[in-house]
């Protein structure tokens, strides 16, 4: 069979020039500084030295190669050096000479201080010159080199570590054609002052000036130490330019020193929420999922594939996917399959939690420890026209599941809830809500914990305004406000996720878990940044139209049942509202006139009984025109 040859890397041919060249000029360096030593004279120096030099040197020269290899200068890039390379080479000097200096004293005999002095100083000099020499040709090409096309020209705001390092890797990349203007930073001692040659040009009030100044055609944003609410200001004042707009994700890419142009993601609509990512103890999470079998209902769904995903990589002993649509099942087995292969034992059920049977032979053959339960019909005005799907599904599908769990021992149960549940307005509201009540009712009469999470919109999910909005702006426009004065609460897919993870691990005793999501956002200012975002002009080139409330739309979410009814827990961001217990009793009394309402009753029947068995279940109109009076008393006031 014929041998493959082996071509050795680019880097690996340079680190052997190196080699040969630290060799022969490490044993140069000390030759002259004997030669120094007695006045430039060879016939001076003493034959005794002579004879220690040639016994050493050798020696020496090897032992500086095997330091400056384990120290990496021969795998640094050089195009790229900074004092991070001086302090080694310095440090690989310092180690060398002070080793020759014990040796040379303790085996073989002494030599002149000159000859050490003058050595290093030889040496230092001729190892450190020749890889800097090659970095500064390099920028002098560079700077001679006509550019294949103009520059684009950059904006960089931050002019911190961040930004240095996204300067330096602009000027030095050869595929980025791109030049720095100008920096933008919010520290008045760095006005007026260059960095690198590139001057700073004042704070985030200037941004619009400097666009104007220098022709800006593309803005950086490197401040990732900054609070989401600055850096929503900033990315708003970034978007009235109409320039290409780059957001550095975070503090993570400068703690490892990976902050280079290709690390910079387009500004998602998310950023612009002004407010700060939720941070989770992943540790805690990760003692709770290891080593356990879970089952996520849902298992397809936005959340529902978001929570297997996070799940797959904290090492379950099962993961069992239960959806009863096949196509979203499908795509997530193979992708966890892709990613994980053999490590991960996964199953895909396909079935329906309405099939009481069907949830308790899967629940009673896994007999999983921690079930998830994110299956539910979700769309609001498609379950005010259909109430009864949104009760077989969410609130029978929910008991099943449920008393499935109770039956065969199930550990922990977290049921996916929403803000719509409180103070409902609308049926898929309604039967979260009621949900939220079997949990409830389920305390003290099982050894299941059951767990209910709360929390807002979430952006991307199946059905949510985010992917509408951007299919709206591909067409052309118009983009659809209900009405301009709705205001939601909002988070990412992977936030809703750990959430529902770590309240799974707190989990004790029929808690509903609320998440402190920031000061919620107007649907109107989120239509136009995301027209701002797509490169358009909102009302200009892309139209918002308002088309009225759905059924079933109130002009607010609430996240309490009472504002004062919160307790602490570990997490700053996660809190406990307190609830009035429900009995069995009262609980099964609520669930056979609901049965009979769909057995015998019609959609309007089904409502009407929604509202008998969740109290807080309140008509639309009746909210919003309680809001619409408030608003016009306080403007009056003003």
């Amino acid at each position: 069979m014929l041998k493959k040859k082996i071509h050795p890397e680019h880097w690996q041919v340079m680190a052997a020039y190196l080699m040969i060249y630290d060799l022969i000029v490490i044993a140069a360096a000390y030759f002259f500084a004997l030669w120094l030593r007695f006045d430039c004279r060879f016939q001076a120096i003493p034959k005794e030295y002579l004879d220690i030099y040639f016994k050493t040197i050798i020696p020496y020269t090897l032992y500086c190669v095997f330091v400056f290899w384990g120290l990496r200068l021969y795998k640094s890039i050089w195009r790229f050096a900074s004092y991070n390379e001086l302090i080694r080479m310095t440090l690989a000097t310092v180690i060398t000479s002070f080793s020759q200096i014990l040796a040379i004293t303790a085996l073989v005999g002494r030599m002149p201080i000159s000859y050490y002095f003058f050595g290093v100083i030889i040496q230092f000099v001729m190892t450190l010159g020749i890889r800097f020499a090659y970095r500064f040709v390099l920028l002098l090409v560079g700077k001679v080199r006509e550019p294949e096309a103009p520059l684009k020209h950059v904006l960089l705001v931050g002019a911190g570590a961040a930004g240095q390092m996204i300067l330096r890797d602009i000027k030095h990349a050869e595929t980025v054609k791109e030049k720095v203007c100008c920096f933008i930073d919010d520290n008045p001692n760095k006005w007026g002052r260059y960095i690198d040659g590139i001057p700073v040009e004042g704070g985030r009030d200037e941004i619009m000036r400097a666009c104007a100044k220098y022709h800006i055609q593309k803005i950086y944003v490197v401040i990732p130490s900054a609070s989401s609410e600055a850096k929503k200001d900033i990315l708003n004042i970034c978007n009235q330019t109409g320039c290409e707009l780059l957001n550095l994700p975070g503090m993570y890419q400068l703690y490892t020193g990976d902050v280079t142009v290709s690390n910079m993601k387009e500004v998602a609509v998310e950023d612009l929420l002004g407010r700060d990512p939720i941070k989770v103890n992943m540790d805690e999470i990760f003692q709770h999922l290891k080593g356990k079998v879970i089952m996520v209902t849902g298992g397809g769904g936005s959340i529902g594939s978001e929570l297997c995903r996070q799940i797959a990589a904290h090492g379950p002993k099962q993961l069992i996917i239960f959806d009863i649509y096949e196509n979203n099942a499908y795509d997530l087995q193979q992708e966890l399959r892709m990613e994980y292969g053999d490590k991960l034992n996964l199953k895909v059920e396909i079935a329906s939690v309405r099939d009481r049977e069907k949830v308790r032979k899967l629940v009673g053959g896994y007999r999983p420890q921690i079930i998830f339960h994110a299956a539910a019909h979700k769309h609001v005005p498609l379950m005010e026209e259909c109430p009864e799907e949104a009760v077989k599904n969410n609130v029978f599908g929910t008991y099943n599941v449920v008393h499935a769990a109770d039956e065969f021992g199930v550990d922990k149960f977290v049921l996916i809830s929403t803000d719509k549940a409180v103070n409902p307005t609308n049926v898929m509201g309604a039967t979260k809500r009621f949900c939220e009540m079997i949990l409830q009712s389920m305390k003290g009469i099982s050894h299941t914990e059951y767990v209910a999470v709360r929390f807002g919109n979430v952006l991307g999910s199946n059905g949510s305004v985010i992917p509408l909005f951007r299919r709206q702006i591909e067409a052309g426009g118009p983009v659809t406000v209900t009405d301009k004065r709705i205001i939601r609460y909002f988070m990412t897919i992977p936030e809703a996720a750990q959430l529902v993870l770590e309240a799974g691990a707190m989990a004790a005793s029929s808690e509903v878990f609320v998440l402190d999501m920031g000061q919620p956002v107007k649907i109107l200012d989120l239509a136009e940044n995301l027209i701002k975002l797509s490169g358009y002009i909102p009302y200009v080139d892309i139209d918002i139209v308002e088309t009225g409330l759905r059924p079933g739309e109130k002009l607010y979410e609430e996240l309490l049942m009472k504002s004062d009814g919160l307790m602490k827990t570990t997490s700053s961001k996660i809190f406990i509202e307190r609830q009035t217990e429900i009995s069995q009793t009262e609980m099964n009394h609520k669930l056979e006139i609901l049965h009979e309402a769909l057995e015998q009753g019609g959609r309007e029947a089904v409502r009407l009984v929604m509202k008998q068995v969740v109290p807080t279940f309140r008509d639309p109109d009746e909210v919003n025109r309680e809001v619409t009076a408030l608003e016009n008393s306080e403007s009056e006031k003003k």
